[in-house]
Order: structure tokens, then sequence, then C-alpha cells
């Protein structure tokens, strides 16, 4: 501001310069000295003029700067006033919120002081519960232990047991696949004695099938005379046709069985009773079984059961001559089967 009233001192003094020469023009008798004076003069505020025209131009463009920043600075205080009026109402709206938070704090610091101060047994009580709560949970926490234990046993034992029952399943499917083949033999065994006995099976003679093995009934009457242990020739030649079946299948086991009545034996016979008897008539038909055969004596057994085993229990002829028989037994060979049991 001082350069600019300077400035205009300087107009006002180019101003007068004019002026003063203006009258010194006017005058007619003014001498030539004077005049040249006035004319440098003239010339010096010329100079001064031009200077003080383009210095005010300067000061014109340095004006419209000025005016320009005076708006932007306007703005920004317009600005910064907006701004600082969100910044008081920000600053409101906290300044409320810290009250409510301040009134909360202190309503919950009321709250811990009433609980710190409160009754001493209920503290102890609650204290007491929490130390029954967490031995609860100590014991909880060891019998999931001990039940996570044992669930690891129960699936190693339930492994094992797999593996065995894997490996009895495999036998028993071994077992049933023997078994199927010594059913199969006994049937194609029952097949070959009913044809080769065929003649004999309405005089005494009957062939079944019974828990898995081959049962052959003679009657007394085709075998033997009563009292008698010598096979007569009728019984010989079924004995025979029955030799040669048994001769072809070596896989079967021969047991003979004797049987009486209930009439005991005559005291003086040559037999002591009706054991000895059953027993001797059993020996005398494993005689005739291997007689020109080639049966191998182990697989024959004789044995006598006398009167303990009847076919029919009452006292009447009729049932003491169907007691009166001898049983020959096919069984078959069961080692297979006794290697695969003992394997286990």
């Amino acid at each position: 501001m001082p350069k600019n009233i300077n400035k205009m001192k300087t107009i006002k003094a180019y101003k007068s310069c004019i002026y003063f020469l203006f009258i010194l023009v006017s005058m007619s008798c003014v001498p030539q000295k004077y005049f040249s004076e006035v004319e440098s003069d003239r010339d010096k505020c010329k100079n001064e003029k031009e200077e003080l025209i383009s210095e005010n131009e300067k000061i014109t463009v340095e004006n419209t700067e000025l005016k320009a920043k005076i708006e932007l600075a306007d703005e920004a205080k317009k600005r910064e006033e907006d701004k600082g009026l969100s910044d008081a109402e920000e600053l409101k709206n906290l300044k409320s919120s810290y009250n409510q938070l301040d009134k909360r704090y202190k309503e919950l610091q009321e709250s811990h002081e009433a609980l710190v101060n409160g009754s001493t047994s209920e503290t102890k009580d609650l204290m007491a519960k929490l130390d029954d709560a967490q031995k609860n949970l100590y014991q909880r926490e060891d019998q999931l232990n001990q039940l996570s234990a044992n669930l690891e046993k129960e699936k190693l034992d339930l492994n094992t047991l797999k593996y065995e029952l894997n490996v009895k399943n495999k036998r028993l499917i071994e077992l049933q696949n023997i078994l199927s083949k010594k059913d199969s033999a006994v049937d194609a065994i029952k097949q070959k004695v009913s044809a080769a006995l065929l003649g004999f099976e309405n005089q005494g003679l009957s062939v079944t099938k019974k828990n898995g093995k081959v049962y052959i009934s003679l009657e007394e009457k085709l075998l033997f005379n009563s009292g008698s242990t010598e096979v007569d020739p009728r019984g010989k030649n079924a004995l025979r046709k029955l030799a040669n079946v048994l001769e072809q299948n070596r896989d079967i086991n021969i047991t003979i069985e004797g049987h009486t009545d209930d009439v005991p034996v005559i005291p003086g016979a040559k037999y002591e009773d009706n054991w000895d008897l059953s027993v001797q008539r059993a020996t005398s038909i494993i005689r005739i079984l291997l007689d020109g055969t080639s049966i191998n004596p182990k697989r024959l057994t004789a044995s006598g059961r006398g009167e303990y085993l009847p076919v029919d229990p009452h006292k009447t002829n009729e049932a003491r001559q169907k007691n009166r028989r001898t049983e020959i037994i096919l069984t078959p060979n069961l080692d297979e089967l006794l290697n695969i049991l003992n394997s286990n």
C-alpha cells in the first residue's frame, strides 16, 4: 500500500509540472534559457509519465491478482467456517456420546462395586460351585479320555475280530465245500448201494440216508439163523455185492453194528450174553467183506449194541423181529474236515 501512495503522489507532481509548463508556454516573453529548462523538464515529465503509465498498468494487473486472491481467500475462509460449523456439530455429538458412555461406565462401576461389596457367603457359595464345576469338568475330561482309550482298544479288538471272522468264514466256506462234497459222495454211494442191493430190498434189507451217513439195515432172517453167528449163503451174496461197491469207494469208513432183541441167551450157549452175540455177528460180517477184496481193514469197525438200541421198544414178536438186525453204517472220511478244524 505505501508503494501505491508514492505512485499517486508522483502522478500529482506530474500534473503540476504539465500545468506549470502550460503557463510558461503561454507567456511570450519568457527567456530562452528558461524555455530550454522548461523543455527539459517537459521531456523529463513525459518520460516520468510513460513510466507512470507502465507502472499503473502493472499496478492494475497486481490489483486484479490481489482481488482474485482475496476472492479465493474469502472462499477458503467460508469453507473453513462451514467446516468449523460441521466440526462443532460433530464435537457436540461426540460430547453427547461421551456423556452417555461416561454414564454407562459409572453404572457399570456401581454394579461392579455392588458385586464386590456383596455378601461374603454368597461369594463363597459361588466359588464353591465354581470349584465343583471345575472338578466335575476334570472328571468328565478323565472319563472322556478313558472312553477314547477304550474306544481305540475296542477298534483294535474289532479289527482283530474282523480278521478272525474273515479267517473263520474262509474256513467255514472250506468246510461247507467239503461237507457239500461229502454229502454228494454220500448221495452217490447210497445210489450205488441201492442199485447193487436192489434185489434184496424187499427181503429184509433197507438203505437210508440219515445225518450225512448211509444206513444199510439187514434183518436177522437175511443173514443168520436164530442164535447163530454164521451168515447163510443168501446173506453172503448180498454182502459180496456190497463189498464190490465199498471196494471202489475208498473214502468211505464202514461200521458194522450188531443188534439183538431183549430175550436173554439160553444158559449153556456158547455166547455169554446178547452183547457177545451182537459183537460176534458183526465180526462175521467184516470177515465176509474183507474176503477176496482190497478193502483196507482200517476202514472197518465191528461193534455190538446188544438189546440196548431197539428200533421198536414194544414187547411183541413183531417188535423183537425188527430189533434183531445188523446195520452197516457208511460214513465219509472226515480227516480233511478234522485237519481244518485242528488248524484253528
